[in-house]
Protein backbone atom coordinates (compact mmCIF):
# COMPACT_ATOMS: atom_id res chain seq x y z
CA UNK A 1 0.00 0.00 0.00
CA UNK A 2 2.24 2.54 1.14
CA UNK A 3 5.72 3.33 2.51
CA UNK A 4 7.05 5.63 4.87
CA UNK A 5 7.60 8.32 2.19
CA UNK A 6 4.10 8.16 1.51
CA UNK A 7 4.47 6.65 -1.76
CA UNK A 8 1.15 4.54 -2.96
CA UNK A 9 1.02 1.94 -5.60
CA UNK A 10 -0.29 1.37 -8.26
CA UNK A 11 -3.31 -0.89 -7.50
CA UNK A 12 -4.07 1.19 -4.45
CA UNK A 13 -4.50 4.63 -6.72
CA UNK A 14 -6.78 2.44 -9.25
CA UNK A 15 -8.97 0.75 -6.64
CA UNK A 16 -9.29 4.64 -4.66
CA UNK A 17 -10.26 6.08 -8.38
CA UNK A 18 -12.91 3.46 -8.74
CA UNK A 19 -14.55 4.03 -5.29
CA UNK A 20 -14.56 8.05 -5.78
CA UNK A 21 -16.00 7.08 -9.42
CA UNK A 22 -18.39 4.71 -7.99
CA UNK A 23 -19.30 7.14 -5.10
CA UNK A 24 -20.53 9.77 -7.65
CA UNK A 25 -22.78 6.95 -9.52
CA UNK A 26 -24.12 5.84 -6.75
CA UNK A 27 -25.01 9.49 -4.50
CA UNK A 28 -26.19 11.12 -7.99
CA UNK A 29 -28.24 7.79 -9.00
CA UNK A 30 -30.17 7.73 -5.71
CA UNK A 31 -28.76 5.09 -4.15
CA UNK A 32 -28.75 6.57 -0.46
CA UNK A 33 -27.58 3.25 0.89
CA UNK A 34 -25.16 2.36 -1.60
CA UNK A 35 -23.35 5.84 -1.22
CA UNK A 36 -23.45 5.42 2.62
CA UNK A 37 -21.43 2.13 2.50
CA UNK A 38 -18.70 4.06 0.85
CA UNK A 39 -18.01 5.12 4.02
CA UNK A 40 -16.69 3.47 7.27
CA UNK A 41 -19.91 2.95 9.92
CA UNK A 42 -19.17 5.53 12.00
CA UNK A 43 -17.53 7.92 8.66
CA UNK A 44 -18.02 11.52 8.86
CA UNK A 45 -19.00 13.79 6.57
CA UNK A 46 -18.31 17.98 7.29
CA UNK A 47 -19.15 20.45 5.08
CA UNK A 48 -19.93 23.93 5.58
CA UNK A 49 -22.81 23.97 2.83
CA UNK A 50 -25.23 21.81 5.42
CA UNK A 51 -25.74 23.09 9.51
CA UNK A 52 -23.94 20.29 10.97
CA UNK A 53 -22.27 17.00 10.52
CA UNK A 54 -23.20 14.10 9.50
CA UNK A 55 -21.81 10.69 11.02
CA UNK A 56 -22.46 7.05 11.31
CA UNK A 57 -24.58 4.84 8.61
CA UNK A 58 -28.26 5.68 9.14
CA UNK A 59 -27.09 9.97 8.81
CA UNK A 60 -25.20 9.15 5.94
CA UNK A 61 -28.36 7.46 4.17
CA UNK A 62 -30.74 10.22 5.53
CA UNK A 63 -28.51 13.04 4.13
CA UNK A 64 -28.14 11.25 0.45
CA UNK A 65 -31.60 10.56 0.65
CA UNK A 66 -31.92 14.56 1.20
CA UNK A 67 -29.82 15.03 -1.29
CA UNK A 68 -31.40 13.46 -4.18
CA UNK A 69 -34.76 14.34 -3.31
CA UNK A 70 -33.80 18.09 -3.19
CA UNK A 71 -32.54 17.83 -6.72
CA UNK A 72 -35.77 15.69 -8.16
CA UNK A 73 -37.88 18.65 -6.43
CA UNK A 74 -35.97 21.07 -8.39
CA UNK A 75 -36.33 19.52 -11.40
CA UNK A 76 -32.84 18.90 -11.88
CA UNK A 77 -30.13 15.73 -12.14
CA UNK A 78 -27.10 16.49 -10.29
CA UNK A 79 -23.84 15.20 -10.77
CA UNK A 80 -20.82 15.09 -8.43
CA UNK A 81 -17.37 15.39 -10.77
CA UNK A 82 -14.19 14.53 -9.31
CA UNK A 83 -10.78 15.81 -10.54
CA UNK A 84 -6.98 16.21 -9.47
CA UNK A 85 -7.00 13.34 -7.27
CA UNK A 86 -4.04 13.12 -4.84
CA UNK A 87 -3.54 10.31 -2.56
CA UNK A 88 -0.96 10.21 0.12
CA UNK A 89 -0.09 7.26 2.37
CA UNK A 90 -0.46 8.29 6.12
CA UNK A 91 1.94 5.77 7.47
CA UNK A 92 -0.47 4.07 9.42
CA UNK A 93 -2.10 2.07 6.98
CA UNK A 94 -4.74 4.52 5.87
CA UNK A 95 -4.73 7.46 3.13
CA UNK A 96 -5.51 10.73 2.62
CA UNK A 97 -7.15 11.70 -0.33
CA UNK A 98 -7.65 15.40 -1.70
CA UNK A 99 -9.21 16.62 -4.51
CA UNK A 100 -11.47 18.65 -6.56
CA UNK A 101 -15.83 18.47 -6.81
CA UNK A 102 -17.76 20.04 -8.76
CA UNK A 103 -21.58 19.71 -8.19
CA UNK A 104 -23.03 20.45 -11.52
CA UNK A 105 -27.02 20.58 -11.76
CA UNK A 106 -28.63 20.59 -15.44
CA UNK A 107 -32.50 21.24 -15.24
CA UNK A 108 -34.25 18.68 -17.13
CA UNK A 109 -34.75 20.14 -20.66
CA UNK A 110 -32.44 22.81 -19.67
CA UNK A 111 -28.74 24.34 -19.32
CA UNK A 112 -26.14 22.53 -17.32
CA UNK A 113 -24.60 24.99 -14.39
CA UNK A 114 -21.83 24.84 -11.55
CA UNK A 115 -23.72 24.58 -8.08
CA UNK A 116 -20.45 24.75 -6.09
CA UNK A 117 -16.72 24.44 -6.54
CA UNK A 118 -15.07 22.79 -3.63
CA UNK A 119 -12.14 20.33 -2.37
CA UNK A 120 -12.62 17.50 -0.29
CA UNK A 121 -9.72 15.99 1.68
CA UNK A 122 -10.76 12.38 3.46
CA UNK A 123 -8.92 10.01 5.59
CA UNK A 124 -9.60 6.33 3.62
CA UNK A 125 -9.20 3.30 5.93
CA UNK A 126 -9.03 -0.50 4.57
CA UNK A 127 -11.96 -1.76 5.81
CA UNK A 128 -12.43 -5.99 5.37
CA UNK A 129 -10.09 -5.74 2.04
CA UNK A 130 -12.20 -2.88 1.01
CA UNK A 131 -10.98 1.25 1.22
CA UNK A 132 -13.53 3.03 3.28
CA UNK A 133 -13.88 6.73 3.34
CA UNK A 134 -13.64 7.49 7.72
CA UNK A 135 -13.79 11.19 7.58
CA UNK A 136 -14.47 13.31 4.53
CA UNK A 137 -13.93 17.62 4.98
CA UNK A 138 -15.14 19.82 2.50
CA UNK A 139 -14.15 23.05 1.52
CA UNK A 140 -16.33 25.47 -0.78
CA UNK A 141 -14.16 27.77 -3.08
CA UNK A 142 -16.71 30.71 -2.29
CA UNK A 143 -15.72 30.84 1.53
CA UNK A 144 -12.52 32.64 3.05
Amino acid sequence: MSSSTGVVDAVTVARLHQLYGRQSHLIDGGDASGWAQTFTDDGEFHSPSYPEPVSGTDALIAFAERFHAGARAANDVHRHVITNVVIDGAGDGSTVVRAYLQIVATSIGGDSRLVRMTTLTDRVVLVDDRWRIARRDIRRDDAA
